[in-house]
C-alpha cells in the first residue's frame, strides 16, 4: 500500500488493486458517502455522470393509437384551412 496523501484529519492510501482507502487520524477506515466526497475533493476520482434515461419502448398498439391521433389531428389543422379558401 502506498501514502498518496495525509492530512490532520484523514489518510488516502492506494492500494495494489488500484483502488483507494481514506482513514481517519483514529486509524479507521471510512467509507461511504465521506469516502466518496474526500476522493472526489483530492480529484483522485471522477464523479459519475448521470445517467439518460432511455424512452419506453412502445407497444404496437400504444404505437397504432399515437399514429391515429396524430391522423386525426392532421385532418383538423387541414379542414379549417380549406374552408378558408373557398
Amino acid at each position: 500500500m502506498e501514502i498518496v496523501k495525509k492530512t490532520e484529519e484523514y489518510e488516502i492510501i492506494k492500494k495494489r488493486s488500484g483502488r483507494y482507502g481514506v482513514r481517519d487520524a483514529k486509524r479507521n477506515w471510512i467509507s461511504g458517502d465521506e469516502k466518496v466526497r474526500i476522493l472526489l475533493a483530492e480529484q483522485l476520482i471522477k464523479a459519475p455522470a448521470p445517467k439518460e434515461k432511455e424512452p419506453e419502448p412502445v407497444s404496437e398498439a400504444q404505437a397504432a393509437e399515437a399514429s391515429a391521433d396524430a391522423a386525426g389531428e392532421a385532418a383538423a389543422e387541414e379542414a379549417p384551412a380549406e374552408e378558408a379558401s373557398e
